[in-house]
């Protein structure tokens, strides 16, 4: 038997997610000096993901223009 929506516990994402999305990852690299904005967005290095105080969110996105 399922479980009705209106029974499940909100807010399921609130803990620290150990995969970073490309964007993210690429804002760590640019922080760090090892990517610009003129290399290609394939095979990046990996990066570590870094612990955020609760309620936090990740790097931020550069402006687009």
């Amino acid at each position: 038997m399922s479980l009705d929506k209106s029974l499940k516990k909100a807010g399921g994402l609130g803990r620290q997610r150990n995969v970073l999305t490309r964007p993210e990852r690429l804002a760590l690299l640019q922080e760090d000096e090892k990517w610009t904005h003129g290399n290609g967005v394939y095979n990046l290095p990996k990066t570590k993901s870094r612990r955020l105080a609760p309620g936090q969110s990740g790097p931020k996105r550069p402006d687009a223009k």
